[in-house]
């Protein structure tokens, strides 16, 4: 990285297609990581209900740009929500999106149909269908 955060500019943040172990076909980020949904969100709700601990084992996945659909992932899901911090979270077929801290390289989704806080939590295909069992 060189320099600071420019003022305005806003970090544009990928979502595109990987695979997992398990599931096949999934959104990561640009790192690759398995992206997440908590069904206890609510598909289209708008809310976050992940926060606190919630957030810390299940990062959200936040922009200061326009999210950006890249490699199969389809622009026209990708959305954002205001969370309850005032950050904006990238959503895709209405879904806020997470990262799992559990997840240590490209390909992993140990999150995938994990029981935490409340509701479980899976992957998604690239056409916004649940990825899981």
């Amino acid at each position: 990285g060189s320099g600071g955060a420019e003022a305005g500019g806003g970090e544009t943040v990928a979502v595109s297609v990987g695979k997992a172990a398990g599931v096949g076909q999934v959104l990561v980020d640009a790192e690759g990581m398995t992206l997440y949904y908590f069904v206890k969100d609510g598909k289209n709700s708008g809310v976050s209900k992940c926060e606190g601990a919630c957030a810390s084992a299940w990062p959200p996945v936040t922009t200061s740009g326009e999210p950006e659909a890249m490699a199969g992932a389809q622009a026209s899901m990708l959305g954002t929500i205001e969370r309850p911090d005032g950050t904006t979270q990238v959503t895709y077929a209405g879904w806020p999106l997470y990262t799992f801290v559990a997840d240590h390289k490209p390909g992993e989704d140990n999150g995938t149909d994990s029981k935490a806080f409340g509701a479980p939590w899976y992957p998604l295909h690239p056409n916004g269908e649940k990825a899981g069992h």
